[in-house]
């Protein structure tokens, strides 16, 4: 069992940065693919960046892609996303996920990262 704590979120104008932190528990933490998901009011969870266990190989969406950065920790169980140059379109609940049983070529599906975490909300004004 893997508890996921994420942190960072917060309101911000549009242009800014922001650092999301997530926070695993237990040992095994270096085994995971880990990813981010976001959602926004109304809409589905959706795909946002994705580490391989060594943090050697990363994955983007499209719409975030050139703005933000997936990184890992694994001495600190930590996994990083940093946000920069943020729209009044990211805003949406930032969620952390463990455990990846999909096929790394393809665009990650919720249903395929086994651990989540409660997730951080970022809001983005124009």
């Amino acid at each position: 069992q893997v508890q996921l704590v994420e942190s960072g979120g917060g309101l911000v104008q549009a242009g800014a940065s922001l650092r999301l932190s997530c926070a695993a528990s237990g040992r095994t933490f270096s085994t995971y693919v880990m990813g981010w998901f976001r959602q926004a009011p109304g809409k589905e969870r959706e795909f946002v960046a994705a580490i391989s266990r060594a943090g050697m190989n990363t994955y983007y969406a499209d719409s975030v892609k050139g703005r933000f950065t997936i990184s890992r920790d694994n001495a600190k169980n930590t996994v990083y996303l940093q946000l920069n140059s943020l729209k009044p379109e990211d805003t949406a609940v930032y969620y952390c996920a463990a455990d990846y049983s999909g096929n790394w070529y393809e665009t990650p599906k919720t249903n395929e990262y086994r651990y989540w975490g409660q997730g951080t909300q970022v809001t983005v004004t124009s």
